[in-house]
Protein backbone atom coordinates (compact mmCIF):
# COMPACT_ATOMS: atom_id res chain seq x y z
CA UNK A 1 0.00 0.00 0.00
CA UNK A 2 1.20 3.49 -0.79
CA UNK A 3 2.45 5.45 2.30
CA UNK A 4 0.98 8.70 0.93
CA UNK A 5 -2.45 7.07 1.20
CA UNK A 6 -1.92 6.45 4.95
CA UNK A 7 -0.83 10.00 5.67
CA UNK A 8 -4.02 11.59 4.37
CA UNK A 9 -6.21 9.07 6.14
CA UNK A 10 -4.52 9.23 9.57
CA UNK A 11 -4.04 13.01 9.74
CA UNK A 12 -6.13 13.45 12.87
CA UNK A 13 -4.42 16.21 14.82
CA UNK A 14 -6.97 17.49 17.34
CA UNK A 15 -6.47 20.13 20.00
CA UNK A 16 -6.64 19.04 23.62
CA UNK A 17 -9.74 20.77 24.99
CA UNK A 18 -11.80 20.60 28.20
CA UNK A 19 -14.15 18.30 26.29
CA UNK A 20 -11.21 15.99 25.53
CA UNK A 21 -10.32 15.89 29.22
CA UNK A 22 -13.94 15.13 30.15
CA UNK A 23 -13.99 12.26 27.62
CA UNK A 24 -10.79 10.81 29.13
CA UNK A 25 -12.24 11.04 32.64
CA UNK A 26 -15.39 9.29 31.43
CA UNK A 27 -13.33 6.46 29.87
CA UNK A 28 -11.39 6.08 33.14
CA UNK A 29 -14.65 5.89 35.13
CA UNK A 30 -16.11 3.30 32.72
CA UNK A 31 -12.94 1.22 32.94
CA UNK A 32 -13.10 1.22 36.75
CA UNK A 33 -16.77 0.17 36.65
CA UNK A 34 -15.92 -2.72 34.31
CA UNK A 35 -13.08 -3.84 36.59
CA UNK A 36 -15.42 -3.86 39.58
CA UNK A 37 -18.00 -5.91 37.64
CA UNK A 38 -15.35 -8.42 36.52
CA UNK A 39 -13.98 -8.76 40.06
CA UNK A 40 -17.49 -9.30 41.43
CA UNK A 41 -18.35 -12.00 38.89
CA UNK A 42 -15.02 -13.82 38.73
CA UNK A 43 -13.53 -13.83 42.21
CA UNK A 44 -11.97 -17.25 41.67
CA UNK A 45 -10.96 -16.89 38.04
CA UNK A 46 -8.09 -14.72 36.95
CA UNK A 47 -9.10 -12.90 33.78
CA UNK A 48 -6.21 -11.85 31.59
CA UNK A 49 -7.06 -9.14 29.07
CA UNK A 50 -4.90 -8.11 26.18
CA UNK A 51 -2.88 -5.40 27.83
CA UNK A 52 -2.08 -2.44 25.60
CA UNK A 53 1.49 -1.23 25.46
CA UNK A 54 2.73 2.15 24.24
CA UNK A 55 3.60 2.23 20.55
CA UNK A 56 7.35 2.39 20.03
CA UNK A 57 7.12 4.93 17.20
CA UNK A 58 5.13 7.35 19.40
CA UNK A 59 7.42 7.36 22.43
CA UNK A 60 8.25 10.62 24.16
CA UNK A 61 11.27 12.49 22.69
CA UNK A 62 11.04 10.59 19.40
CA UNK A 63 10.25 12.16 16.06
CA UNK A 64 6.65 11.90 14.90
CA UNK A 65 6.62 9.32 12.06
CA UNK A 66 5.82 10.58 8.58
CA UNK A 67 2.94 8.10 8.55
CA UNK A 68 0.91 10.69 10.50
CA UNK A 69 1.41 13.37 7.87
CA UNK A 70 2.44 16.99 8.27
CA UNK A 71 1.32 18.78 11.38
CA UNK A 72 -0.54 22.02 10.59
CA UNK A 73 1.48 25.13 11.48
CA UNK A 74 -1.19 26.41 13.90
CA UNK A 75 -0.93 23.18 15.95
CA UNK A 76 2.85 23.20 16.41
CA UNK A 77 3.56 23.70 20.10
CA UNK A 78 -0.12 23.32 21.05
CA UNK A 79 -1.55 20.58 23.31
CA UNK A 80 -3.01 17.77 21.18
CA UNK A 81 -5.05 14.68 21.92
CA UNK A 82 -2.81 11.63 22.07
CA UNK A 83 -2.70 9.30 19.02
CA UNK A 84 -1.45 6.30 20.95
CA UNK A 85 -4.34 3.98 22.00
CA UNK A 86 -2.39 3.09 25.15
CA UNK A 87 -2.94 6.62 26.47
CA UNK A 88 -6.66 6.54 25.63
CA UNK A 89 -7.54 6.20 29.31
CA UNK A 90 -4.63 8.16 30.78
CA UNK A 91 -4.87 11.84 31.67
CA UNK A 92 -2.17 12.92 29.23
CA UNK A 93 -1.77 15.08 26.17
CA UNK A 94 1.00 15.43 23.65
CA UNK A 95 2.77 18.42 22.15
CA UNK A 96 4.77 18.32 18.92
CA UNK A 97 7.43 20.96 18.22
CA UNK A 98 8.73 22.29 14.88
CA UNK A 99 11.17 19.41 14.55
CA UNK A 100 8.25 16.95 14.99
CA UNK A 101 9.54 15.77 18.38
CA UNK A 102 6.85 14.32 20.64
CA UNK A 103 6.46 15.55 24.21
CA UNK A 104 3.88 14.14 26.65
CA UNK A 105 2.46 15.96 29.66
CA UNK A 106 0.00 15.00 32.35
CA UNK A 107 -3.40 16.69 32.35
CA UNK A 108 -3.59 16.77 36.13
CA UNK A 109 -3.02 20.05 37.95
CA UNK A 110 0.61 21.07 38.31
CA UNK A 111 1.51 22.33 41.79
CA UNK A 112 -2.16 21.74 42.69
CA UNK A 113 -3.19 25.01 41.02
CA UNK A 114 -2.12 25.09 37.36
CA UNK A 115 -4.57 23.02 35.31
CA UNK A 116 -3.75 21.90 31.77
CA UNK A 117 -5.49 24.96 30.27
CA UNK A 118 -3.91 27.58 32.55
CA UNK A 119 -2.05 30.29 30.55
CA UNK A 120 1.00 30.08 32.84
CA UNK A 121 1.28 26.34 32.30
CA UNK A 122 0.76 26.66 28.55
CA UNK A 123 3.58 29.22 28.41
CA UNK A 124 5.85 26.96 30.44
CA UNK A 125 5.14 24.08 28.04
CA UNK A 126 5.98 26.26 25.03
CA UNK A 127 9.29 27.21 26.69
CA UNK A 128 10.07 23.56 27.49
CA UNK A 129 9.53 22.30 23.95
CA UNK A 130 11.24 25.20 22.20
CA UNK A 131 14.35 23.99 20.43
Amino acid sequence: MDPSFWASETNSFRRFTPESLAAIEERIANKKKEEVKVKGKNKDQEVEKDKLTPQLDLKTCKTLPSLYGDIPAELVGEPLEDFDPYYNDHKTFMVVNKRRTIFRFTATSALFMFGPFNPVRRTAIKILIHS
